[in-house]
Formats: C-alpha cells, structure tokens, sequence
C-alpha cells in the first residue's frame, strides 16, 4: 500500500463545487481528482498534452465537416436533379392558365412550408426517416420469401 502525506489545503470557494462534480461523474476521490492536478501542472509534458488533446479535437471536427460537406454535396445534386427533371418534364402555361396556376402554387407553397417549420421544430429529417425505412426493409422478409414460406405452413 502506498504512504501517502495528509496536506491541508485552502481553495477559492467556487473551486470546490466543480471538485465535487468532477469527482462523482467520474467517481473518484476529491483527493485523487486535485492530485491528477497537481501531478499535470508539475509535469513537464502538460504542453504536449494540451496540445495532442487540441489535436485529436480538431481531427474528430474535420472528419465531422467532411461528413457535412458530403452531405451537402448530395443535398446539392439532389436538388439540381429535380430541377433538372421538372423543367424537362413540366410543359410551358398559357397566359390565361397561368394566374390560376400561380395562385394554386402559392397555396401549395404555403402548405410546404407550414410543414417544413413543423418538421424542423420536431427535429424530424427526411434522411433519417428514409435511413430508417431502409433499415426496415432489410429486417422485413422479400415478398418471394414470405409468399413461399406462406404456401409451405
């Protein structure tokens, strides 16, 4: 067993609620938590530390803007191939059905994004939805599968 030295110490009063905190989340002592301290202030490797730490943060944020840059890039040629595909296949309006059309769209627009704000402000994403659909699909037997188990019962 190892002899350890009892030392008083004296703290500024707001450091002692954040010990406490530290010490049940990741439930050690509140000596063991201040030793940890000392013994990284002392070493002389606390700047190599702080800086692989810094490090390995900003690596794990690149690889998260990767995956936003992707996704984006993907959101991008989505869009761009719907557009592409309504102006092919949607035929030019004559000037009187034009109006009508313009005020039918306005409503439907008004409908899209009173459901958008809606989805928004659940947190609800397509993406996910179809990720999960997807996820579904695989857990759910082919139809060939459950028609010929179906004639074999």
């Amino acid at each position: 067993m190892t002899k350890r030295t009892r030392l008083n110490l004296y703290f500024d009063p707001a450091l002692m609620p954040r010990i406490e905190s530290l010490a049940l989340r990741r439930k050690v002592s509140k000596s063991a938590i201040v030793e940890a301290a000392v013994m990284s202030y002392l070493s002389g490797d606390s700047t190599d530390q702080l800086e692989a730490a810094i490090s390995r943060r900003l690596d794990k944020l690149g690889r998260q803007i990767d995956t936003l840059d992707l996704d984006l890039a993907v959101l991008g040629e989505t869009v761009s191939l719907f557009i592409l595909f309504w102006l092919t296949v949607t035929p030019p309006l004559s000037g009187t059905a034009q109006s009508a059309t313009r005020a039918k769209g306005a409503e439907r627009f008004e409908g899209f994004m009173q459901n958008l704000g809606r989805r928004l402000a659940t947190g609800d994403r397509f993406l996910k939805e179809l990720s999960r659909d997807i996820d579904s699909l695989r857990d759910d037997p082919s139809p060939d599968q459950s028609e010929t188990n179906g004639d074999q019962a």
